[in-house]
């Protein structure tokens, strides 16, 4: 049996990947979602509290066996951290609408242009607004469109996190990518990192809509993130 490890964005709650986790459980699948839900509530470094997170909510899992791992937007930038701090070996790592790691030594959480843009939002004390609340209102309606019901149990779980979350820069292992590791974009914002994946040789799977849509269509997002991990549908 195929485990997956569903790795949420730290701006956003484990709520967001609850649909697919369920779809892949009813496929016969192990799933974990670990909560990384307070990994920035102390000092700095924030990376190492990330692997611990995830090596927590695998707590209980077989050992040695492999999984794959699939990571939504920000939580891209720890694949490589995440991948080589395990406990269990890892099999294929996914990326769905999600950051895309340098290929050796460090990866910003954030790029330069958008730490402006970030800096904007941020109170005296140097915490964020909540991730929903960054945007109009209209723009994010049609990320949960068909899903409206699920908008305020993702909103509640949302952390403020602080400015130098974003501005911190995480090592990348070398070697980290010597794995089977594959794409799945939802929206255009992602459309680079999905080419800059193709560059890369990995596959690479369109499934169109907003950033996200594994809220959306948690049906159609289990059976690509299977697909990319090599796994047939039963």
């Amino acid at each position: 049996m195929t485990s997956f490890v569903l790795i949420h964005s730290p701006s956003v709650g484990p709520a967001t990947w609850a649909g697919v986790a369920g779809r892949l459980r009813e496929s016969g699948h192990g799933v974990a979602v670990p909560s990384l839900l307070g990994v920035a509530d102390r000092e700095p470094p924030y990376w190492p509290r990330v692997v611990a997170a995830v090596n927590a909510g695998l707590a209980g899992a077989a050992a040695g066996e492999p999984v794959v791992l699939v990571a939504h937007s920000n939580a891209g930038v720890f694949m490589p951290v995440i991948r080589a701090g395990l406990d269990v070996p890892v099999s294929c790592s996914v990326f769905a609408d999600a950051t895309v790691p340098a290929e050796r030594g460090e990866t910003p959480v954030a790029p330069p242009e958008f730490l402006e843009f970030l800096r904007g939002l941020a109170g005296p004390e140097g915490r964020l607004p909540q991730w929903t609340d960054w945007w109009d209102k209209q723009d994010m309606a049609p990320m949960f469109e068909g899903a409206e019901r699920l908008r305020a149990s993702v909103a509640a779980e949302q952390p403020r996190l602080p400015m130098d979350y974003y501005t911190e820069r995480v090592p990348v292992p070398g070697g980290w990518d010597d794995h089977r590791c594959g794409y799945l974009v939802f929206s255009e914002s992602y459309a680079a990192e999905a080419q800059e994946a193709r560059r890369r040789g990995w596959t690479v799977r369109a499934l169109p809509g907003g950033h996200l849509h594994q809220i959306v269509d948690p049906a159609g997002v289990a059976a690509a993130v299977s697909d990319l991990a090599g796994i047939a549908e039963p």
